[in-house]
């Protein structure tokens, strides 16, 4: 019998990140520096010898806009095939809500609850983390990309 898990999701830029989680319980982690689009058929085929999907969970944005795009079609379609539940959050979610590179010195900000690109003349060093504990609440069913953001 397969050890019944919750997957997350990080494809916003490189590495992928996938987290493995039991019981809300980060319990295994995967990381690429592949291409989403080559690694994800190979990655999940693995995991599902070694796991049951209970939910997927997903960083919906922003960032790489085709990153994002490949990881949201191709968890959708597992979601849909597989009848697995699909869930989204932001990406601040996973960076500590720090600023997040769009193009030149533009860089995604949230601020309350919303998100702008702002300009910003230090860079910041940009990085994804998963998170050790799985809150549920902490992710919507709205799932779609967070094509909302005004373009750069």
């Amino acid at each position: 019998m397969l050890k019944k898990v919750d997957l997350v999701v990080i494809a916003l830029s490189s590495p992928v990140k996938i987290g493995i989680y039991e019981n809300q319980k980060l319990i295994d982690t995967i990381i690429s520096e592949e291409k989403s689009s080559d690694i994800f058929p190979k990655l999940f085929e693995e995991i599902f010898k070694k796991y049951e999907i209970n939910a997927l969970f997903y960083a919906n944005g922003p960032g790489s806009f085709m990153a994002i795009k490949v990881a949201y079609i191709f968890l959708k379609s597992i979601s849909v095939l597989k009848k697995i539940p699909l869930f989204a959050t932001d990406a601040f979610y996973f960076n500590e809500n720090n600023p997040i590179k769009a193009i030149g010195k533009l860089y995604f900000v949230k601020i309350s609850s919303e998100i702008k690109t702002q300009k910003l003349e230090t860079v910041p060093e940009v990085y994804f983390s998963l998170r050790s504990t799985l809150n549920y609440n902490d992710f919507s069913k709205t799932t779609t990309p967070l094509y909302s953001i005004g373009a750069v």
